[in-house]
C-alpha cells in the first residue's frame, strides 16, 4: 500500500483520442504529446521547472524515440531534468503512474510529470538484416499490425486472446454486443450538455496544416455510432467468433499527462485539495498462454488486497476493455453488474492509442469519483502478452 503519492485535483488532461488514419496521423506523437502537455501547463500556470522528472510512456516508435524522456523533458521547458521512457503495450500509462508513485514514496523525487503519448497511425515499418536469408532478404516488422496479429510466444491475434476466453467460458456473441452497446450509450452521458463531463479533464491539441493556418481538436474524432441493428448486422471477425468490428476497440492517436506528487504539493497546485487523489496500490498478473482477458482479475484483486478493501467498497471502477468479453469475464468473476461500470465510455468505443488509453480512463475514473463525493477507484486492464495491470485511487 502507497500513502505518500498524489494526484492534484485537476492535475491532469487527456487530449482527444484521434481515430487511426485521422487528424493526427502524420504528427510526431512524441513532439505532439509535449506540445500538448506544455500548452496545458501554461494554462494551468504552472512552471515547468517544477518537476525534477518526467517518465514518458510511449510503444510505438517515433523519429528520436532513442531520446525519448529527456528529450520530451526539453520540449514541455522543463530543459534541465533528465527523463525516462516506459513502453508496456496497453499497460504503459499504469505503469508509469506506479513508477512514479514509488518514486515519490521512495523520496526519489518530488514532483513527476508523466507524458504518455502514442500515435498507431502511419507506425514504423522496421527491418532487420538477415545476412542468412534467402539472397539476403532482410526481415521486416510493422509496428502496430504485426503485434495485433501474432504474439511471438503465445502464436496467436489479440482477437484469438478474447475468443479463446470466450469459448472456454461461455461468452456469446449477443452478450458482446449488447455490452458493446452499453458501452456506447454510457460513452454518450459524456457527450450530454454539450460534453459538460468530457470538459472537464479534456485538453485540445492544435497542429499546423500551413504556415498560416492552424486546427485545433477538442473532441474525439471517429467514434462510430452503435445500434443494436447495427451490430446484429456486422460478420463476426474470426468465423463462429462472439467479436465484431463492433465489439472490440480501434486503434486510435492521442496523448495524456498528469502530475504525481506528495500531498502537500499535490494541495498547492490543486483546484480543491479535499478531491486530490491518492494513489494507494498496484497489481499486476499474467493469465495462462493465449487468454489475455483473464489477466484483468488477477490484477484488479491483486491491487484490492494491497489497498485492503473489496471489490464492494470500489464506487468507480473503468477497465480497459479491447474487446467485450473482458468485461464480461471481470463482472463474472468479481460477482458484479456487467453494466455498471465504464460510465461514460471506455477504449471500447472511443478507441486505443496505446500508452494513453488507461491515463484517460484514469482521469475519468477520478472526475467520476470526485461527482460521487469520493472513495476508492479501481483502474484495471489488459495487455499484450497475456498480463494485466491495474491501480486503486481513494479521493
Amino acid at each position: 500500500m502507497l500513502t505518500k503519492a498524489f494526484i492534484p485535483y485537476k492535475g491532469y488532461y487527456s487530449s482527444p483520442f484521434s481515430k487511426w488514419q485521422g487528424s493526427l496521423a502524420n504528427e510526431h506523437s512524441i513532439v505532439l504529446g509535449s506540445e500538448t502537455a506544455k500548452a496545458w501547463l501554461q494554462t494551468k500556470k504552472i512552471e515547468p521547472d517544477l518537476f525534477d522528472y518526467l517518465i514518458l510512456g510511449a510503444t510505438i516508435g517515433q523519429p528520436y524515440t532513442f531520446y525519448g524522456g529527456p528529450w520530451a523533458s526539453a520540449l514541455i521547458g522543463a530543459q534541465n531534468i533528465p527523463g525516462c521512457l516506459i513502453s508496456q503495450a496497453c499497460s504503459t500509462s499504469t505503469t508509469v503512474i506506479f513508477q512514479a508513485a514509488m518514486g515519490i514514496e521512495t523520496g526519489l523525487y518530488q514532483n513527476v510529470f508523466t507524458l504518455m503519448t502514442d500515435r498507431c497511425s502511419n507506425g514504423p515499418h522496421t527491418i532487420w538484416p538477415n545476412p542468412k536469408g534467402p539472397g539476403g532478404q532482410v526481415i521486416s516488422e510493422n509496428w502496430l499490425m504485426d503485434q495485433f496479429n501474432n504474439d511471438p510466444w503465445a502464436r496467436n491475434a489479440m482477437i484469438q486472446t478474447a475468443e479463446n476466453v470466450a469459448k472456454e467460458t461461455g461468452v456469446t456473441r449477443e452478450q458482446c454486443d449488447e455490452v458493446a452497446l452499453r458501452r456506447y450509450e454510457q460513452y454518450t452521458d459524456s457527450l450530454a450538455n454539450n460534453r459538460e463531463f468530457q470538459k472537464k479533464y479534456m485538453f485540445p491539441v492544435s497542429i499546423r496544416i500551413s504556415k498560416k493556418k492552424t486546427l485545433s481538436i477538442d473532441a474525439d474524432e471517429g467514434v462510430m455510432p452503435t445500434t443494436r441493428d447495427g451490430l446484429e448486422k456486422l460478420k463476426p471477425v474470426l468465423p463462429d467468433g462472439s467479436h465484431t468490428f463492433g465489439s472490440q476497440t480501434h486503434p486510435a492517436d492521442g496523448n495524456c499527462g498528469l502530475i504525481v506528487t506528495s500531498r502537500e504539493k499535490a494541495g498547492e497546485l490543486s483546484q480543491d485539495r479535499s478531491k486530490d487523489a491518492q494513489i494507494v496500490s498496484y497489481g499486476f498478473a499474467r493469465s495462462k498462454k493465449g487468454f489475455m482477458a483473464m489477466a484483468v482479475v488477477p490484477a484488479a484483486q491483486m491491487a484490492l488486497d494491497k489497498a485492503g478493501i473489496s471489490i464492494k467498497e470500489v464506487k468507480v471502477i473503468k477497465t480497459h476493455n479491447p474487446f467485450a468479453a473482458n468485461d464480461i469475464y471481470f463482472a463474472r468473476q468479481m460477482n458484479i453488474d456487467v453494466n455498471t461500470f465504464n460510465n461514460f465510455g471506455s477504449s471500447l468505443i472511443f478507441g486505443h492509442p496505446q500508452a494513453p488509453t488507461a491515463g484517460r480512463l484514469i482521469i475519468e475514473g477520478i472526475e467520476e469519483l470526485t461527482d460521487k463525493g469520493g472513495g476508492y477507484m479501481l483502474f484495471t486492464g489488459c495487455a499484450a502478452g497475456d498480463t494485466g495491470a491495474a491501480l486503486v485511487l481513494k479521493i
